[in-house]
């Protein structure tokens, strides 16, 4: 028999989540995905919360503020303002354009106070002002943390180049010939998924030259090769601690199709079988569990472990 996925209405929900309280929203509509706009609660309804938007319009005439029912994923606290904007390439930010927040990366920056950002199939020039740095809302908290910042004194952030060793918690990511990395798609249908792949040589423009695991070229003959941008690559995670049981909410990774696709378990079934819930795609899909890991992020040079079941 299924196991019905429950929560508390307690913990991070409840304090973050309450009728009044100011709030990011994040749509997951096709043209809208990765974008966050600014709203407040309305009301509590179980596990789903009415928003009201602060400029999205519910009329042509702009004199009525849309509201919608969404799931508590959909939601994070306003972040803080933060006060460095020292962007470098390859640095997650996110862009305020039409009224929300674009997800994105830094891929060059201007004399004058500009950076070039990455959506993924289109890049655009911005004023730093415009930009903030990304963080996520996992589990009640901000990753990365923001840093407690003072207005005369902002530390210094130390980067490396991309043809140096990046460093984190016991990993190393070597932009060299050979190295086991994964690679994310940013083709239409794929974006947000994570294949397999071998450096296999480096080319101008923070770009290289990788061969996919398991994908096959047009011919179907021989492992597709592909060149891509330095943003589009992560080391391949380090195995986690054996999970007998995923819980609702864990943000996972499906192995489905040769790729990892980044999920949230929506129910948890019987029989070690879950349903995963695609936000990117907006479809739910059911898995095995030895189909199914912990969700990690690759941040600032670290892996960075996801939720493991929200709390409320």
């Amino acid at each position: 028999m299924a196991t019905k996925p429950t929560t508390s209405s307690s913990s991070a929900a409840s304090t973050f989540f309450k009728p009044g309280s100011l709030v990011e929203i994040s749509i997951y509509e096709n043209g809208f995905r990765g974008s966050w706009f600014t709203g407040k609660i309305v009301r509590c309804q179980g596990d789903e919360f009415v928003v009201e938007y602060e400029k999205i319009m519910a009329d042509e005439e702009g004199t009525k503020a849309l509201q919608e029912t969404v799931k508590e994923f959909q939601l994070r606290p306003v972040p803080p303002k933060e006060i460095s904007r020292d962007f470098q390439p390859g640095d997650e930010v996110e862009a305020y354009h039409n009224d929300g927040w674009w997800e994105g990366s830094i891929c060059g920056s201007l004399e004058d106070g500009k950076s070039y950002v990455y959506f993924g199939n289109t890049t655009q020039e911005y004023p730093d002002e415009q930009l903030r740095r990304h963080h996520k809302w996992i589990g009640g908290s901000w990753i990365p943390p923001f840093p407690q910042q003072d207005e005369n004194e902002v530390k210094k952030t130390v980067r490396v180049k991309a043809s140096e060793i990046l460093s984190g918690d016991n990993v190393e990511l070597m932009l060299k010939p050979g190295t086991l990395v994964e690679v994310c798609s940013d083709e239409d249908g794929l974006k947000g998924v994570w294949f397999s792949a071998t450096l296999v040589e480096p080319k101008a423009g923070w770009r290289f030259v990788v061969e996919y695991d398991s994908l096959l070229d047009d011919n179907y003959s021989d492992l597709l090769r592909e060149e891509i941008s330095l943003l589009q690559i992560r080391p391949r995670p380090p195995k986690t601690d054996d999970v007998d049981q995923f819980k609702f909410l864990d943000e996972v990774d499906a192995y489905y199709r040769d790729g990892w696709w980044v999920g949230v378990v929506s129910k948890v079934l019987g029989d070690s079988k879950y349903v995963v819930y695609f936000r990117n795609f907006n479809e739910e899909m059911e898995f095995q569990h030895s189909q199914l890991r912990l969700h990690q992020d690759w941040v600032d040079n670290k892996w960075v472990m996801a939720s493991k079941g929200l709390k409320f």
